[in-house]
């Protein structure tokens, strides 16, 4: 979250051509017995529960956000901002075979509109190793580039159902740990750029506990559906990014980015 915006002028022309580049084809779910097309949030909804937000009030500057998929239907970009959405995270993947049908169409005309979007890996540590997801990830969607309106990709980390082996997909912490690890280094020698890691602070503590600290090279965003952020995940000293509601102005879930543009933008940027 350090260097200057580049305008968006200067990024349309180059920014279309590395938009389709990382977009590729246009994507479609395929058959998946590991991956069942999960939402970001959804489980942590299930066992947390969705409180209100009334009069919240942070000491720094907030900048309005949203994440969305497939789920969402179709969305209508320009709408959402004229209602003032600065960045986005959009699905892209979940697991090693499955691609949301409408990341495509999200991503491109989020970048249309000047928005800055990130994509989105929802992980399943029950099936494929974490550099595995991480590849197939960065391969349909996931990747980064330095246009100016591409955050880095966001890793979806949250409760599994007992299908998927409970709670923590049937890992102890320090595998959890190592699995995480694994799909963020590899991410890294990918893109150049750690993946945001997005979690509640319960499933954080239950799957992960102490045995691993991500504070120093992943942003975190963190899921609180209430009147403040609350505890967060262990050393994390901060979160960039809050989820704090699953519906309201815009599309999907509602977010919070911790600063002013300028932190949306250093974030693309790098």
């Amino acid at each position: 979250m350090k260097q200057p915006f580049r305008s968006w002028g200067s990024v349309v022309g180059i920014g279309v051509a590395v938009a389709a580049a990382l977009v590729g084809p246009t994507m479609t779910a395929a058959a998946d017995p590991v991956a069942v097309d999960h939402q970001m949030g959804a489980s942590i909804r299930a066992h947390e529960g969705v409180g209100t937000v009334p009069g919240y009030a942070p000491a720094a500057t907030q900048t309005p956000g949203l994440d969305v998929s497939h789920w969402q239907g179709t969305i209508d970009w320009a709408s959402v901002k004229s209602k003032g959405a600065k960045f986005a995270y959009i699905k892209a993947t979940e697991g090693t075979t499955y691609r949301d049908p409408n990341f495509s169409t999200n991503y491109l005309q989020a970048y249309n509109q000047g928005i800055i979007r990130g994509a989105y890996h929802y992980a399943r540590p029950d099936g494929a190793g974490g550099a595995a997801q991480a590849d197939y990830f960065a391969s349909h969607g996931g990747a980064w580039s330095r246009d100016g309106l591409t955050f880095p990709g966001l890793l979806d980390m949250e409760w599994g159902t007992a299908s998927q082996g409970g709670d923590c997909y049937g890992l102890s912490q320090t595998a959890m740990v190592s699995w995480v690890r694994a799909f963020s280094n590899e991410y890294h020698a990918k893109t150049t750029r750690y993946p945001v890691i997005y979690t509640s602070t319960s499933w954080w503590s239950e799957c992960t506990g102490t045995k691993g600290d991500f504070s120093s090279t992943n942003p975190l965003m963190v899921a609180r559906y209430a009147s403040t952020v609350g505890a967060l995940p262990y050393n994390w000293g901060y979160q960039t990014i809050w989820q704090f509601a699953d519906s309201g102005t815009f599309p999907g879930d509602q977010d919070r980015f911790n600063g002013d543009y300028s932190r949306v933008q250093a974030l693309a940027n790098g």
